[in-house]
């Protein structure tokens, strides 16, 4: 297993093709000015030891060199083994909305990128606790089961948009019912699903499908995202605005926050409904709602021992640097006498 200790190094690494433009760009002019002022083969004669491939090997030492300082600045982490460690914390599944309403701009950037950002914090301030997410929009369907791997989570949450699923429409129970799934621990006293969206359900039996999770000890908290007055659906191609969302009617679509089911859901199962629109907001509440829960103790395995390995990385870059230093642009005498390519014609 390994892992990237500052990977926005990698960043740099944008530099070596405008390096090797800029190398490519002045063989060009310079072959274009010796051109006008010299003939070729008067050139050649005059500058006999020149050597246009050793020109190339240094730059491409150079190139080498900066490409290991930079991976070395990335710090590649290497784990040398697998250890069970003792956890404590809550099974937390986020069922987030991916249906065409979360495309409304009424929060910037829209409800469904608010809702993502929403998640990537809370899971920067969780501890031991376990993850899962669910997605849901006309149907609801698995994203991720639950796991301790919060880099997984965040990656698969960047992934989801709202052409996951085909079905129209919002059916909220489908979501808390697929959650019943998702805790596979029988003695795991605080199950928490967590229901990011702006409250339109096309269903209308949440508030069954809530009673029953009640029942299995599941407390969910929905975060309402989007404003009461609400927003249009924009239809966009490339990013750029096309329309916005009619009805059969020919009516702009107007989508608002519906609170009151949301409030509804949360109340029936001994959550909490809380205002998606202050980012710090929402995570400090669900920090401590969280922090009021008993926590679980269970095993997880994880990789332990990472060790450093940039220093292999420097090596090489003193190495190429080493190397780039001492080879001259004209040509090695011995090589010259060798004949590899047949360069020496009578």
């Amino acid at each position: 297993m390994y892992q990237f200790e500052t990977p926005y190094y990698f960043y740099f690494l944008a530099i070596l093709p405008v390096l090797l433009l800029i190398f490519a760009l002045y063989l060009l002019w310079k072959k274009r000015t010796q051109k006008r002022f010299a003939d070729k083969k008067a050139l050649k004669k005059l500058s006999t030891n020149h050597s246009g491939f050793k020109l190339a090997l240094k730059i491409s030492f150079i190139l080498l060199a900066l490409f290991a300082l930079v991976i070395a600045l990335v710090n590649p982490k290497i784990g040398t083994k697998i250890e069970e460690v003792k956890r404590e914390g809550v099974d937390l599944v986020f069922a987030l909305d991916v249906s065409k309403s979360m495309l409304a701009e009424d929060i910037a950037p829209n409800r469904l990128e608010k809702s993502k950002q929403l998640v990537s914090q809370i899971l920067s301030n969780l501890g031991g606790d376990r993850v899962g997410i669910i997605g849901y929009a006309g149907s609801a369907f698995p994203q991720l089961p639950i796991t301790t791997d919060f880099n997984s989570a965040r990656m698969f949450l960047g992934a989801m948009n709202t052409d996951m699923v085909s079905s129209r429409g919002t059916a909220i129970a489908e979501a808390i019912n697929l959650a019943k799934t998702y805790y596979n621990d029988e003695d795991q006293t605080n199950k928490v699903l967590i229901i990011l969206t702006d409250g339109e359900d096309h269903e209308g039996n949440v508030s069954a499908e809530a009673i029953e999770a009640a029942k299995l000890g599941i407390k969910i908290i929905t975060i309402g995202v989007g404003t009461v007055s609400g927003g249009p659906i924009p239809i966009k191609q490339n990013g750029i605005l096309q329309e916005y969302m009619r009805d059969q009617n020919n009516e702009r679509v107007v989508t608002a926050l519906n609170e009151t089911t949301l409030i509804e859901i949360a109340n029936q199962t001994g959550g909490a409904y809380i205002k998606g629109e202050i980012t710090s907001q929402v995570v400090e509440k669900v920090k401590e709602l969280l922090n009021d829960m008993d926590k679980k103790e269970f095993e997880a395995k994880q990789f332990s021992d990472f060790q450093d390995q940039f220093q292999w990385f420097i090596g090489a870059a003193i190495f190429f640097l080493f190397f780039e230093i001492f080879f001259l642009e004209r040509k090695t005498v011995w090589l010259q006498k060798l004949n590899l390519f047949n360069e020496n014609k009578n």
